[in-house]
């Protein structure tokens, strides 16, 4: 009998423990109704979030390490972690699933890196895009219609497309939102085949090079149907459908208080310390192209 290839290692998900920790209970067969639930599920259980960059200096991406922090250490992650998690979960299942690497940002400007993984996925004869790890995600999965442009999307108040365009030489598919009147570009992907080194070789540079701000600021975020919470190092911002926005700065003991409260991010003492120390981001402007989008 052949091996079948497991490329991105989901063989080695524990299922199970994953529907405990998102508390999914609904039915499991492949398709776009299942898709919906599940990643309603997720987005509800699991936070976005980069702290492991000032814990431990970098993030581990592979399925191991991401099990271990995110099911069973009751912690998040960013896209790397959490897209391929989601991945795995939905192959396991018998979705097809493509892992896309996307240059984050708005029009404009110089040619961004691929510093965003998202997912392809196929159920009921369509494509999805299901973009668990982008922090201010999509509520809900978006319908790519065959992939083209099926017009604008409307889910939980919140309006999105995906439109084909031209861009610094390549062709591209883009994820738009309406954001106070005006269609904003959140991040474009090529058709191009990713493989688990180029996820490797992205979540290097996102982790650790100073122009990136994951390396300048802890970013955590909660997605809820109808508002994005997020702290970007202690600016605290709710962000509802439309993109009326309401901020606060936090002291060091609001912070710390948000972290294992509001967003339910398991951290011992040591680590919780650790986080608090961590740079604020203040002295720096964001860098091109590495935006979770909060």
């Amino acid at each position: 009998m052949t091996a079948v290839p497991d490329e991105w290692s989901a063989g080695v998900l524990d299922l199970d423990a994953y529907l405990k920790r998102t508390g999914y209970a609904g039915p499991l067969a492949p398709s776009a109704a299942t898709l919906a639930g599940l990643y309603r599920a997720h987005l509800a259980a699991i936070r976005f979030e980069n702290l492991d960059v000032f814990l431990r200096g970098s993030v581990d991406v592979s399925l191991e390490a991401i099990q271990d922090k995110i099911i069973y250490r009751g912690r998040g992650g960013y896209c790397y972690e959490q897209a391929q998690l989601f991945g795995a979960v939905l192959e396991r299942l018998g979705f097809g699933v493509e892992r896309l690497l996307a240059r984050v940002g708005p029009d404009g400007g110089a040619a961004r890196p691929r510093t965003h993984l998202t997912l392809r996925v196929r159920a009921d004869g369509g494509a999805w895009l299901a973009d668990p790890g982008f922090g201010s995600s999509p509520p809900a999965p978006l319908s790519l219609g065959r992939y083209r442009s099926g017009g604008p999307q409307e889910t939980d108040g919140w309006i999105y497309e995906v439109v084909p365009d031209s861009e610094h030489g390549e062709e591209v598919w883009k994820l738009r939102e309406h954001q106070a009147g005006q269609w904003v570009t959140l991040h474009r992907w090529t058709d191009a085949v990713v493989q688990p080194v180029d996820v490797v070789l992205s979540n290097h540079y996102t982790s650790t090079h100073p122009d990136s701000w994951f390396t300048w600021q802890p970013v955590i975020v909660k997605r809820t149907p109808d508002a994005i919470i997020s702290v970007l190092g202690r600016t605290y911002t709710v962000t509802r459908a439309g993109y009326a926005k309401t901020r606060a700065e936090l002291t060091d003991s609001e912070f710390a208080e948000a972290l294992t409260g509001e967003f339910a991010l398991r951290l011992t003492d040591d680590e919780l310390a650790a986080v608090v120390k961590a740079p604020d981001g203040r002295d720096r402007k964001p860098a091109v192209g590495v935006a979770p989008g909060t």
